[in-house]
């Protein structure tokens, strides 16, 4: 649906509906207390015009990640030209995209594979898709580091991967393993990778099609591609950018940041000079990923542009890698870099500077 078009849809709404769209356009994907509070609407007002808007496909709705008793309202990408919201399907695909495809999935073709990274896996998974267990396939000898280029090569050989395949990603919860294993991928220089938008519990959520049949698949020969450093960080880079003109981001949530939650590290803080945008900013609670708008907010606020040299960090590297996907493949930033060594490394080292939120360094 062309912006024209939304218009039209709009005109004949009652006033609830248009200011209801409004809002969630400028807000982002947000629950009914949520919309009263902004709104100032009473529930039932608020109910009437989120109904009128979900008969004319503008808004849709799905359970909250957090707590699947709410109901988390947003502006339906159908709604959306992509000229204004959409995303490329080069780097992400809609759930409805991939249901069509299923067919061509459930076959042992190379061209195409589909990856669940889980430790449910058994439980249920989208027709077709292989498993690939974070921890004990993914981790490179038991570390928080990436796979080898040899381990790598292993991995996907045996799940069918060759260098020419297009491999589609997902996980549970906002699809922060996917991206790691998106994010390494793309470090060896794998041409065709994507993330399926909204993960695992987007899909099973709104019952799209599941299965326990695990797929015959034909090993085949993988061959990884020199890495491309400009994607990652490490610790000697972070040290630099503490002197220079590098936009460092915190993606934990406050707590950790500040130091008040516990964390996989000798000290708990953060890294001085850092900004603290929340990982989960990035996503909606029916977790897919925010339209460009409200993907955008954030970072304009705390002066991050795309112009900058960026580097994102968490605790081991997932979290920030769902923050990279999200600055790097959806908006396009050319410069954000991966600090997968995160917290887990920081925290743990003797001779580096540390934060917390009401403590100066230490």
């Amino acid at each position: 649906m062309q912006t024209s078009d939304i218009e039209e849809a709009l005109m004949d709404l009652p006033p609830s509906s248009k200011f209801i769209y409004k809002t969630l356009s400028r807000e982002g994907s947000m629950t009914l207390k949520q919309i009263t509070e902004e709104t100032l609407l009473c529930s039932r007002t608020a109910r009437y015009g989120l109904t009128q808007l979900e008969e004319e496909n503008l808004i849709e709705a799905a359970p909250a990640l957090h707590d699947g008793r709410q109901t988390c309202y947003s502006i339906s990408h159908r709604s959306i030209g992509n000229d204004r919201t959409g995303y490329p399907e080069q780097v992400l695909v809609e759930p409805d995209s991939a249901h069509k495809r299923l067919e061509a999935f459930k076959t042992d073709d190379p061209d195409l594979r589909l990856v669940e990274i889980s430790t449910e896996y058994e439980e249920g998974h989208v027709p077709g898709a292989v498993k690939l267990d974070p921890r004990e396939d993914f981790l490179d000898a038991g570390t928080r580091t990436i796979p080898s280029a040899d381990r790598l090569e292993k991995i996907l050989g045996e799940r069918g991967i060759t260098p020419d395949s297009t491999v589609v990603l997902y996980s549970n919860g906002y699809n922060e393993f996917a991206a790691f294993v998106y994010w390494t991928l793309k470090y060896y220089r794998h041409r065709d990778v994507r993330l399926l938008n909204g993960g695992k519990y987007y899909w099973t959520e709104n019952n799209y099609p599941m299965t326990k049949s695990t797929p015959t698949v034909t090993p085949a020969e993988y061959e990884t591609q020199p890495p491309n450093e400009h994607i990652r960080a490490y610790r000697q880079d972070v040290q630099s950018a503490l002197s220079e003109d590098v936009s460092i981001i915190d993606v934990r949530s406050p707590e950790e940041y500040c130091g008040e939650a516990d964390a996989p590290a000798r000290a708990s803080g953060h890294i001085p000079r850092t900004v603290n945008i929340e990982w989960e900013s990035v996503v909606r609670e029916c977790g897919r990923f925010e339209h460009k708008q409200v993907l955008e907010r954030p970072f304009a606020e705390a002066g991050i542009t795309e112009d900058d040299e960026i580097l994102v960090y968490c605790n081991v590297g997932e979290r920030s890698a769902l923050v990279w996907f999200a600055l790097s493949e959806l908006l396009g930033y050319p410069n954000v870099a991966n600090y997968d060594g995160s917290w887990s490394e920081w925290g743990n080292l003797v001779d580096v500077p540390v934060e917390t939120c009401d403590s100066t360094d230490r």
